[in-house]
Order: structure tokens, then C-alpha cells, then sequence
């Protein structure tokens, strides 16, 4: 090759930004250059940064205070007693309407006028007689009569009981002759007796 050929072909290489490097510049290491430590040093303070920041935020999260809980406020209870208001209710009341008064019982306007008895079978059946008056305005029905027999000396010896179906109209008396009260013993020497009950007619 010519020696013209080799100073063209060196010319465009110079041209082109080639060149032979120096020995010098090919004996320092990368990492000595300034490009090639200045990355690193980026990515590195990038990433404590952001361990930083991150490590920062959890902490205050799991460092807040809870919101204070807000207390129900419970109402008031209204004054009980004679204090209280009156309400609508009691100013608006009015008199409740009298019961009407309760009839008295029919017996209570019956009443025995006279009365007699005597023994009657061989000596053990007690046969009455007596009047009954009515003064009620209403007739009555079922009267029931109680006979009461002591002895001779006014103890108490037995009672017996029979209830009158016959009728005694108002304002009126009836007699009832000889009627079978029960048996009674043979000591039995006084008896007194009594209406119990009565019907309306």
C-alpha cells in the first residue's frame, strides 16, 4: 500500500472522531471514572429515600391515636311524682258515672210471722208450721228455710235444711202446714227456724 492511500484512510478515521488511545487513558479502570460512580451513587440515595419515606409513613399510621369515642347522650327522664306536669289525658278527664246502687237479696223481704212443730211417724220426723210474709214488689220462689233443734236443757243437738218449692206472690203470706223438715233425734225438744235464701219469681 502507498503511502498516500494510509494518510487518506488515517484522515477519515481522525475525521470521524477515531482515533488510537493513549496508554495512559487505557490504564484507568471504570470505576474510577466519574460517569461510571455517579450512577451508583444515585440509585443508592433514590432508594433510601424511599425506605425512608415508606418506614415514615407506616409509623405514623400505626402511631395515631384511636378518634375519641363520642358518648351517647342519654335523654333526660321527665320529673316523676306530684311534680310531674299533668298531662292531656288527666285534665281531660271527666267523672266516671256512678254504679247503680245493688238490689238487696229477696230473702231479705221475707220473713217468718209464726212457726210450730210436732213430731210425726213414731217420733223422729219433724213437722212444721209456719207463715211466711212477703213484703218485697216482686213474688218469690224456692224458698230456703233452716231449723235449728236443741235439747230440753238449750243445748244444741242437730240442724236441718228444706227448700219450699211453692210460690209467694208480692205484698203478701203464705202458711205452710205440718211440712216435713227431716228427722230429727228423739232428745230433740225446741227448734227455731229461719229463711236462708229466696228466688225471684
Amino acid at each position: 500500500m502507498s503511502k498516500g492511500s494510509c494518510r487518506l484512510e488515517l484522515g477519515k478515521f481522525a475525521w470521524f472522531g477515531g482515533g488510537f488511545p493513549d496508554r495512559a487513558e487505557r490504564g484507568t479502570a471504570w470505576y474510577l471514572r466519574p460517569r461510571s460512580i455517579f450512577l451508583p451513587a444515585t440509585a443508592f440515595a433514590v432508594a433510601m429515600m424511599w425506605l425512608l419515606l415508606v418506614g415514615n409513613s407506616t409509623g405514623r399510621a400505626e402511631s395515631d391515636p384511636a378518634p375519641p369515642a363520642t358518648a351517647a347522650i342519654a335523654p333526660i327522664p321527665a320529673p316523676a311524682g306530684p311534680a310531674a306536669a299533668p298531662t292531656d289525658a288527666s285534665l281531660n278527664t271527666e267523672p266516671s258515672e256512678q254504679a247503680p246502687p245493688a238490689e238487696p237479696p229477696a230473702v231479705s223481704g221475707l220473713k217468718i210471722s209464726s212457726q210450730s212443730w210436732r213430731r210425726g211417724g213414731l217420733g223422729s220426723n219433724a213437722l212444721f208450721t209456719f207463715t211466711v210474709r212477703n213484703t218485697n214488689d216482686y213474688a218469690v220462689k224456692d224458698v230456703e228455710i233452716h231449723c235449728a233443734f236443741t235439747r230440753k236443757d238449750g243445748s244444741h243437738l242437730t240442724d236441718r235444711t228444706r227448700i219450699i218449692p211453692d210460690t209467694i206472690g208480692m205484698k203478701s203470706r203464705k202458711t205452710f202446714t205440718r211440712m216435713h223438715i227431716g228427722f230429727v233425734n228423739v232428745n230433740a225438744s225446741k227448734a227455731i227456724c229461719s229463711l236462708v235464701t229466696a228466688s225471684r219469681s
